[in-house]
């Protein structure tokens, strides 16, 4: 926490005291210090001048302290200054080994210079934004693992005592020259020669191979801020696309639902259509049939000879029916005349048991009539639908 607040006061600050960062990457230097101090609290992070090579002195944030070293399967402490300079972190910080007053450089190291400036692969491929502090104390711990850049100097011991060592080794392994590491003194560092360092490390290297990690560093961030844009460019059609399929989709399902409803609608009218179809069949047969009676109806034909039954049950159902109607003629006039007091009560009951009894067995044969006459109706509309082309399974079943 005490970090953080270090980190966000000196980077807010404006004025001749802001520290000479760009704004827009203030708060990826935040995020890069606080996470290199929770993966190594031992790198504390402050303010300290940095002189260039052409003797301009400027204040800048720097990581102080110790990385852990696994040498020989045991575990040592390389003390490194890691400077973040004005271009990052669009530009690889520059790394010092720091060595104390009884610690020295191993010359020659493949990875650091005697002025203690280090220069490992993953500093010279330094790739913004993707590259961190995190992963550039990992990448020293393995290098250093590999070939430790510090080595401990044996100093005369005025009081000797037994070879022992109560705090372990604590920096940097001993040379092969020296039988033990001696006790490290209090931390005390002494004034830095980084800018003479600095003008060292620029001589050392090679103007084309520098020109050309600029070149790649340049190219990438604009490749990476092309591809930014491009990205949220095409996340916005993505989303009106996404927007049109629902609507499509929905639209679809309201097709598909009318699309269902017209096709139900059209059997439904193709069935009755055959109804039609074949009751005009029906009544055209009829009339051709009862030609002659229709013609002389006008003559004072009987009514009871206009009609006939086609057939037996067609008979047997008339004469229920027209029993049926009579008996409710009957009781209909019973009840006027037991209301208006023309039959005694008692006789007008005995009458109503008696036409009710008779009236339910013409019902009861009427409804075992009407379903033998349907079972034969739906057997001809089978056969009629079969001779127009229909599917006489889409008939309804009759129940007895």
């Amino acid at each position: 926490m005490e970090t953080q607040q270090f980190l966000s006061s000196v980077l807010s600050q404006r004025g001749p005291s802001a520290l000479p960062y760009s704004e827009d990457t203030k708060w990826l230097i935040r995020q890069h210090l606080v996470a290199l101090t929770s993966a190594y609290p031992s790198l504390d992070p402050k303010t300290a001048t940095f002189t260039h090579n052409d003797g301009r002195s400027v204040n800048l944030l720097q990581a102080e302290g110790t990385i852990p070293v696994s040498f020989q399967s045991v575990t040592y402490n390389i003390p490194i200054i890691i400077w973040l300079m004005e271009s990052y972190p669009r530009h690889a910080p520059c790394v010092y080994v720091n060595p104390t007053r009884d610690m020295i450089i191993k010359r020659p190291h493949p990875h650091v210079n005697p002025s203690g400036l280090v220069a490992i692969p993953y500093l010279q491929n330094w790739i913004y934004p993707s590259s961190t502090l995190v992963e550039l104390a990992r990448n020293l711990s393995l290098h250093f693992g590999r070939d430790p850049p510090l080595y401990s100097q044996r100093r005369p011991n005025p009081n000797p005592s037994p070879n022992f060592n109560p705090y372990g080794p604590t920096h940097a392994p001993a040379a092969a020259a020296y039988t033990r590491p001696a006790i490290p003194p209090p931390r005390s560092y002494p004034a830095s020669p980084y800018g003479a360092a600095a003008a060292v490390a620029a001589q050392t290297e090679d103007p084309s191979e520098v020109f050309k990690r600029n070149a790649v560093n340049k190219l990438v961030e604009m490749v990476h801020g092309e591809v930014v844009s491009m990205r949220k460019t095409r996340e916005a059609e993505m989303e009106g696309m996404f927007n049109a399929q629902s609507v499509l989709r929905y639209r679809e399902d309201q097709l598909r639902k009318a699309v269902k409803e017209m096709h139900d609608e059209k059997e439904g009218l193709e069935q009755q259509l055959q109804m039609v179809l074949m009751n005009a069949d029906i009544l055209e047969s009829w009339l051709r049939e009862n030609e002659a009676k229709v013609r002389s109806f006008g003559e004072g034909v009987d009514v009871d000879d206009a009609f006939e039954c086609m057939d037996a049950l067609s008979k047997q159902m008339m004469d229920c029916t027209a029993a049926d109607l009579a008996i409710e003629d009957a009781v209909y006039a019973l009840d006027k005349a037991a209301q208006e007091g023309a039959v005694p009560f008692d006789l007008y009951l005995r009458n109503v048991r008696l036409l009710s009894r008779e009236q339910f067995l013409h019902r009861a044969t009427a409804t075992k009539v009407r379903a033998a006459q349907m079972q034969t109706q739906v057997a001809n509309m089978a056969a009629r639908i079969s001779h127009y082309g229909g599917d006489p399974d889409a008939l309804p079943r009759v129940r007895a």
